[in-house]
């Protein structure tokens, strides 16, 4: 087993941008908890519609390939195209109970909302001793989440202030960027910060935020394996992959 220390020099780069769900926090969980009853109370209805039998959200083949890493809307959009639904996009104003894209993500925005006001927030301990000693280098560091959610989170989690900024789905939406695997955010988050992609590194959990990353032309991009993806991490731009930040602090022994 390679040491991962001994292959990073962090002197090299001067910011390192990370995801927020299954990178900082232990929210994915969460999400993928309301993406599921949010799906599975919506396709329950089309079912009786169209007198078809009932195929229940998949948390964990639905979530990763449609919905991880995505801006909620286009999760929402991308996910029923799978199943042959269309609705119309509507707009990000629409109530719960719209039947659009607009509205089936807010749907499930009020159940995270509702989780999260529970204090439903857990950290990575590993993730959080990383960020410290990052910042302890001088190494700056922002969060880019394709969540609305990002600032509250960050805030139940108590970490808000380790990080110089966050590009999250507000402010995707507030300018128009299109979200993962697009490097729009990842780009912009390094721009606020004044660093060159070539100078950030990149930590993410999801395939399309690696694949944003490689897209970006980041000077490294780190995938965390959580949920066994680690050949699907590689595949897609991860150029190491860890099961715990951790690994990446001095002294500790990682895989590639």
């Amino acid at each position: 087993m390679e040491s991962l220390t001994a292959a990073l020099t962090w002197e090299n780069y001067d910011a390192v941008l990370f995801d927020l769900d299954g990178v900082l926090t232990a929210t994915a969980k969460l999400h993928a908890v309301c993406w599921k009853q949010m799906f599975d109370e919506y396709l329950q209805q089309k079912s009786r519609e169209r007198g078809e039998a009932f195929q229940p959200f998949d948390s964990d083949l639905d979530y990763r390939l449609y919905v991880d890493g995505k801006l909620r809307y286009e999760g929402v959009r991308s996910f029923l195209e799978s199943r042959g639904i269309e609705l119309p996009p509507g707009d990000p104003g629409d109530s719960p109970q719209v039947e659009t894209i607009c509205g089936l993500g807010n749907r499930k925005d009020k159940l995270v909302n509702e989780l999260l006001a529970a204090g439903n927030v857990g950290v990575f301990e590993g993730s959080v001793s990383l960020v410290h000693h990052l910042r302890g280098q001088g190494i700056r560091t922002a969060v880019v989440s394709a969540s609305k959610n990002c600032e509250a989170v960050l805030r139940a989690a108590g970490i808000a202030d380790l990080f110089e900024l966050w590009v999250d789905g507000k402010v995707a939406e507030s300018l128009g960027l299109p979200g993962k695997p697009d490097p729009a955010t990842f780009l912009k988050a390094a721009e606020l910060l004044g660093v060159e992609p070539l100078r950030a590194v990149v930590v993410e959990d999801a395939i399309s935020g690696v694949q944003a990353a490689s897209r970006g032309g980041f000077a490294l991009v780190i995938g965390i394996d959580r949920h066994g993806d680690a050949q699907a991490l590689k595949e897609n731009g991860a150029d190491l992959v860890v099961r715990d930040l951790a690994e990446l602090l001095p002294g500790k022994a990682g895989r590639t």
